[in-house]
């Protein structure tokens, strides 16, 4: 009997060693269709494939190594999970020309009851009903031109707080972190534009500023949970969760606490159409489409971290080149000077005034993008570049390394706005090398009033700088 058990406890063991075989064989080592098609790969490890490279505090720098060294169109693999890493202008553009739609979703999301970049918000949402429908509601009460030009207002009231600050500090002689300072005029124009009075009446700004900083530095574990989501559910396992969604549910607590303060005051918040909306399609009253209140407090969590992190983050790597560039900094002082003097604060209505400004906040962007690398999922299987990519791919485009492509910028590395006066760089066609708030129908919808909002900031700074 107990060698009957030893052999029925044997055969156990080599079925066990044969599935466990079986399954590595099939999901980490099968080849996919079309392999010979596939972009060309550097050198893999067994079974995790590529996922070495995705351990990295700069993963867009170490993409850029592979690419300068193997090609600007990579296949790459994480165990049986193809991606393809871009760093071709021509190849972005051949794919947004040809396959747009194609790669219109993002791909999986890292965390489904994250406040940001969740399931509940509008980033990384599905192309569909719902994506559609916020990005037209944001557009018309929020971002498109007529909505910018109706809350012009509200940011001219922060610009002139935004001075007073600095004055305030320099008056008492402490030192300025121009990221701080740029993050509370953002977050106060923001807030101000999407909920009126009672956000700064209730000091939201300082409250939300320490969100978008922990966000901030939470992004590249949130990213690597979106891209590795599907091969370690399979395991079981679920990487920075609890980090992620401890601050996820703080940040839930505090939007929901401000829009409950809205309710209570709606009367008096003239101005705040995109809340009044927003609350009025959660409600179902009217709306072209029914949305959760938690979808309500994730479209606000992006607009703040996604506005708020991009705009004071650029202003202060503008600051900081043109500090370094004392020349440049002399040459844009000028340019303000002559166009707003030096009796008035800077005003959006100089902007399109003052070109050499745009060339700063362009350049600025160039080298130091919010977005350093532009995630995308082909939905179909197609040909680009005369390779074929299979349905369900995840593109990655290293917007970072583009931008400082020799091939295509003249000394890529050095801080030149020159290039953006049509004075340097050549005009080149089928190509998109600059791309800071990503390209295609999944771009930012927010660039406009980023350029706003960093062009002001950058202008204030620089008439009062000393």
């Amino acid at each position: 009997m107990a060698n009957v058990e030893y052999q029925n406890s044997f055969i156990l063991i080599l079925i066990c060693l044969f599935s466990t075989f079986y399954f590595f064989f099939v999901y980490f080592f099968k080849k996919p269709k079309n392999v010979f098609d596939l972009p060309p790969s550097p050198p893999s490890l067994p079974i995790i494939g590529h996922l070495h490279l995705f351990f990295s505090t700069s993963i867009h720098k170490s993409f850029q190594k592979i690419s300068s060294k193997y090609g600007s169109f990579l296949h790459l693999r994480i165990f049986s999970l193809p991606f393809v890493l871009v760093s071709s202008p021509s190849v972005v553009y051949e794919i947004f020309k040809d396959h747009d739609k194609n790669v219109s979703s993002r791909g999986a999301v890292g965390f489904d009851e994250c406040i940001v970049f969740g399931s509940s918000g509008f980033t990384i949402s599905p192309y569909g009903d719902y994506w559609k429908y916020i990005k037209k509601l944001i557009f018309t009460t929020t971002l498109g031109p007529q909505a910018l030009e109706r809350s012009r207002g509200v940011r001219g009231v922060e610009a002139e707080r935004f001075y007073r600050n600095l004055v305030d500090k320099a008056m008492k002689k402490e030192s300025v972190e121009m990221g701080e300072e740029a993050l509370r005029f953002v977050n106060n124009s923001l807030g101000g534009m999407s909920m009126g009075r009672c956000f700064t009446e209730e000091n939201n700004e300082s409250k939300l500023s320490k969100f978008t900083v922990e966000f901030a530095s939470l992004i590249l574990k949130i990213f690597l949970a979106q891209m590795l989501r599907s091969p370690l559910e399979k395991i079981g396992i679920s990487p920075f969760k609890k980090e992620v969604m401890d601050a996820s549910n703080r940040f839930e607590e505090l939007l929901e606490g401000i829009i409950v303060k809205y309710e209570e005051k709606v009367d008096e918040h003239e101005g705040a159409e995109i809340m009044d909306k927003l609350l009025a399609a959660s409600r179902g009253e009217n709306a072209e489409y029914k949305i959760t209140r938690k979808n309500v407090k994730a479209i606000f969590a992006e607009l703040f971290f996604g506005a708020g992190d991009t705009s004071s983050t650029t202003t202060q790597w503008a600051m900081a080149e043109l500090i370094n560039n004392p020349k440049i900094f002399e040459r844009l002082r000028e340019e303000i000077d002559s166009v707003v003097g030096k009796k008035r604060l800077i005003q959006e209505t100089d902007l399109p005034k003052l070109p050499y400004l745009r060339a700063v906040i362009k350049e600025s962007l160039r080298l130091h993008p919010p977005g350093v690398l532009l995630p995308r999922q082909f939905e179909q299987g197609c040909k680009v570049g005369g390779f074929y990519i299979r349905k369900g791919t995840t593109l990655i485009i290293n917007a970072y390394a583009m931008m400082r492509d020799p091939a295509y910028w003249r000394d890529p590395d050095e801080f030149k706005p020159e290039r953006f006066l049509g004075q340097e760089e050549e005009k080149r066609e089928n190509i998109l090398k600059f791309l800071p708030f990503g390209v295609g129908r999944r771009a930012c919808p927010g660039s406009n009033l980023a350029n706003i909002l960093i062009g002001t900031a950058v202008g204030v700074m620089v008439q009062f700088f000393d």
